[in-house]
Parts: C-alpha cells; structure tokens; sequence
C-alpha cells in the first residue's frame, strides 16, 4: 500500500525548545515552512487549532492558493462553529486547494481549553456532539436539495448548500483519540484515525480497537491509519542521542524558566497542562515512566519533559534508523506517517530530504514483492 507523510503547518517558528520570533501568525514563515514541505517530499501538513491560535481555516487558504500540490489537513473543534457553516467553509476551502483538503475533527481533551470559547458540556457529551457534527456536514457535502435536521445538539430546516468540495463524493475525515469513546466515534465516522507514536505492541493493539470499533459500527471497510512521531536524526548514531539530550534539555529549560509552551496533540494547540484529563496523553505518561527506550528507535523523555503533551514521543537515530523504524510501524498497518521536529523548518528539510526517500524506497519493494507472490499463488492456481 502506498505510504504518506504529513507534517506541521505552523504560523510561527515556535516550538516547545524555542519560543517564537514574531507574531502568532508569521505570513511569510508559514508559506515558507509549507513550501519547504512541498519541496522535499511531504503529502500534506496538518493546520492545528488553539483556542487564541491563528485561524487555521485561512492560514490554509493562504498556503493552498500559492502551492500547487501540498494537501491541507485541517483541524477544526465542532464548538467553534454551527455544522452548516463549517461544511460550506471546507468546500469553499476544497475548492480554492483543488481538492486537496482533508478535515480533521477534534472533540477536545481539556475541559478548560474548551471552555476558553464557551465549551461547557462534558467530554462524554463532546463526543456525541462530534458525531452528530461530522454526519451533518457529511451529508451537506454530498446532498444537493434541502433537508432538516432535528438532533440531539443541532436543529435547522430547509438547508441545502450551493457550494460542494472538488472532491467526489467528499473530502475525507479524520479523527484521533486512546480511549473507548473515541474508538468508538472514530471507528465509525473517521476515513483516517489518528495515533500519536507509542511502542509498537501498544500501537498493534490501539489498531486492532480501531478496526474493531469500525466494525462494531456496521462498516465493512476500515479507517487508514495514521501514527505521530518526533524525529531527532543525526549523520551518526552518538550525533543523534547527544541532539536527543540537548532536546530535552531545551525543553527542560523553558519550563523551568517559567516561559508559556504550546503543545499540538490531535491537530489541538493548546497551553500544556501539569495533569492531562486524555487518554492519550495519560499514556504516553505511563509508557515513559515504564522506560525510556522501546522497539528499535522509540524514546520517551521528549514525552515525559513536556508532560505527555500529544504528539511528543521521538524517534532517535540516523536517518536509515530512523527510517527503518517508521517501517516497523508500516508493516503493522499504518500508512501514513506524521513527523514534525523541533527546528520546524530545518528539520522538515533534513526529514524530507534523508529519511522519506528510504521509506519509499523500502515501501516500492515491499508493494513488488507483495504484488509478485499474489503473480506467483494465482499462478499456482491457475496452473
């Protein structure tokens, strides 16, 4: 199967080592951090939310509209909006990419980050909500005459949209999240789930819950399965750990120097919280408080330093080990890879340039071996 890699679109060159620059929204750094994607091989880069973050619907209109093949995937929390205008939104941004716009819906893990913008309901409720939304835009995507709509969260009558996504029947959907509520939600509305990097036997199994909550839900195909890394890659296995320690001493620093840092978990841009209320987040906690080394690559302290803070476990190593371990992930059925370092620029362009390469490469052979041991038993059939 053919392989993705999806990096951070960024309105700012802040990240949890270093504090930003400029203003929340740095126009000509955010097109030149996507175009740096665009250049070295990147699919698509995720547009992530925050309750004072920079609007990430026009930041991704602004990079659609000068880029010509970055796909978009773009965050977005159901409290923020009435279902029917965030479906015209993203067909109108569909339209202006040219069909390159994947949603990602975020119900949320932090009853005080929801509340920033007048979320009070509880996370259980969230979820609900969650479905009822991404089917009503599903439907509004893909019907041309009006309709009511009388749910649990959102009524209204007689709408029906005059604007529709290039994409046919309808962009895709994606959605992330470790606990039973969200497998479920997911696993039923979600062409993409979303996982941030844990060991590869835990990844196995949050799959497998994945695959089973599709099913429960009545689908006969699965969700595409996406999985979050932090590379630290180095030309030398010693260059890599010292960058590695250096990480987490920056990281430490800032922490310790009182200075605010803002972490991205599920497309989510928010303050970090000394206890996270997420599943996710609580395991990532526990994985690295088990140990810090795991599989080939995986290391926990980058995780730990920024108390579980979404997408924060690194892979460390050269590019070719780090390369091998995303293939590991690979062979477990996951098929698309998101990768974001803490130099965000530079390191999108080391990535790019050192590591996909050999993914793909490795990916090609697999799919032609793949493909000549079905030539081979077929034959064997036949013959």
């Amino acid at each position: 199967m053919p392989v993705e890699f999806l990096g951070i679109a960024a309105t700012n060159n802040g990240s949890e080592t270093t504090p930003r620059s400029g203003a929340a929204f740095d126009k000509e750094y955010t097109l030149r951090l996507a175009r740096a994607h665009e250049d070295h091989g990147w699919d698509r880069v995720l547009f992530a939310y925050g309750s004072g973050s920079a609007d990430p619907a026009p930041a991704a209109a602004y990079i659609a509209s000068r880029l010509d093949r970055l796909q978009i995937l773009l965050a977005h929390r159901p409290n923020v909006s009435y279902p029917t205008f965030a479906a015209k939104t993203f067909a109108t941004l569909d339209q202006i990419s040219d069909g390159r716009l994947t949603v990602h819906f975020i119900t949320g893990g932090n009853d005080h980050e929801q509340g920033r913008e007048g979320d009070t309901l509880t996370k259980d409720e969230r979820y609900t909500r969650t479905r009822e939304y991404i089917r009503i835009v599903k439907k509004i995507w893909t019907t041309h005459e009006s309709f009511d709509h009388e749910g649990e969260h959102y009524r209204f009558h007689d709408f029906v949209s005059d604007v529709f996504p290039v994409q046919q029947p309808r962009p895709n959907v994606s959605f992330g999240g470790s606990s039973p509520a969200a497998y479920a939600a997911g696993g039923a509305e979600a062409d993409i789930y979303c996982l941030w990097g844990e060991p590869l036997a835990k990844t196995a199994e949050q799959i497998e819950n994945v695959k089973a909550a599709a099913k429960a839900a009545g689908r006969t195909d699965l969700p595409r399965i996406q999985v979050a890394f932090r590379p630290i890659i180095a030309p030398t296995e010693e260059l890599a750990w010292e960058k590695a320690h250096r990480t987490v001493g920056a990281i430490k620093a800032r922490k310790e120097r009182g200075e605010a840092i803002t972490k991205r978990h599920n497309g989510q841009a928010q303050p970090q919280a000394a206890t996270p209320q997420n599943v996710g987040s609580q395991r990532l906690i526990a994985i690295a408080e088990a140990g810090e080394r795991y599989d080939r690559a995986l290391w926990t302290p980058t995780a730990a330093a920024t108390g579980g803070a979404g997408n924060s476990n690194a892979l460390v190593g050269t590019p070719e080990t780090v390369a091998q371990a995303l293939l590991d992930y690979y062979d477990l059925g996951v098929d698309i890879l998101s990768a974001r370092g803490y130099d965000l620029l530079d390191d999108a362009v080391d990535f790019g340039r050192y590591v996909i390469p050999i993914v793909r490469e490795e990916v090609a052979k697999r799919d032609a071996e793949r493909a000549a041991r079905g030539t081979q038993a077929l034959a064997a059939v036949n013959g």
